[in-house]
């Protein structure tokens, strides 16, 4: 990755009545326009996520979504849907004054990347992706419901410790109702159980500082209801839409490479691999010793390698 970088712009962009949206402009200004979409939702952007890019070639442009990181109103619900998120990346485009950008997004952030796509394929030079995440219910259904929890026992105990036996037959369901909980006791400790699940099995091996990160009320209270709300609703999309023929064929023709952890528990290689037989034409990266992180040093190198690639395009 490229060495640690500071925004020479930051501001926020009022997209709604209620929404106020941080982003901040780093590397080249007269440079290549790539937008960073983060992960999640709720989980807002990290000063790391710059160092992805060629600060030289790269005008970087980082956006907290609704509710996340340094965005208002936080872990907010109200307004706040794919579809919302869609038009706030063309709001931001049309405000910085770009025609069109590199999009970049890993775990929630390949599914917003791919839905921005969709929409506005002719806004968007190239997609680098890590982590395939589409909403299915089938993917949900394994990190939420039966999968992972049989690779993580001590973790997943942790994180249905929270929830009445009567209740564990839908996770998404019960953690909904305690993370809307008019008690904050209740609503903190499901928010912190909830996140500390995702920080535990998101590498291949245990990361403490991430699992710790579970700690800071604010993010856990973003990060899990912003995350429960969109599962919950099921993205607002039909399931499997983004990987439908129709949905594909409109992003055929834009350059993509995919870059994958063999094994991911939280967003599991069967979808990239899903993802590339539907689209072809697209690269696929297994990277045979990482699990979901950007951060892991095999993903890591193939996603410097990928935004390197498309620099000059």
């Amino acid at each position: 990755m490229y060495p640690p970088i500071e925004p020479f712009k930051t501001g926020f962009l009022k997209v709604s009545d209620i929404h106020n949206l941080y982003y901040e402009l780093v590397g080249n200004p007269q440079g290549t326009p790539v937008i960073f979409l983060h992960g999640g939702p709720g989980g807002g952007c990290d000063p790391k996520d710059r160092c992805f890019f060629n600060p030289e070639k790269y005008k970087i442009i980082l956006l907290d979504q609704r509710g996340a990181g340094k965005s208002t109103p936080i872990a907010s619900l109200e307004e706040n849907t794919t579809w919302d998120l869609v038009k706030d990346c063309e709001k931001l485009r049309e405000h910085l004054e770009v025609d069109k950008w590199h999009v970049f997004g890993g775990s929630w952030g390949s599914t917003l990347s791919l839905a921005y796509a969709q929409s506005h394929p002719d806004r968007v030079k190239s997609l680098v992706l890590r982590g395939i995440f589409t909403l299915r219910k089938s993917e949900l259904r394994f990190f939420y419901q039966e999968g992972t929890s049989m690779l993580f026992p001590e973790a997943w105990d942790d994180f249905i410790a929270p929830i009445p036996q009567a209740e564990r037959k839908d996770m998404l369901l019960a953690y909904h109702a305690q993370l809307n909980s008019a008690d904050e006791e209740t609503c903190a400790k499901a928010a912190k159980a909830w996140t500390r699940w995702e920080m535990w099995t998101s590498k291949l091996h245990v990361d403490a500082a991430q699992v710790a990160m579970a700690e800071n009320d604010k993010f856990a209270l973003a990060f899990s209801r912003i995350e429960n709300h969109y599962f919950i609703n099921e993205g607002w999309m039909r399931d499997g839409q983004l990987l439908e023929k129709q949905s594909i064929d409109k992003i055929r023709h834009i350059p993509c490479i995919i870059v994958q952890g063999r094994y991911d528990v939280v967003c599991p290689a069967t979808t990239a691999y899903d993802l590339k037989k539907v689209w072809p034409e697209s690269t696929l990266h297994i990277v045979p010793d990482a699990g979901h992180s950007s951060r892991e040093p095999g993903i890591a190198k193939l996603l410097v390698s990928a935004t390197d690639k498309f620099s000059d395009f």
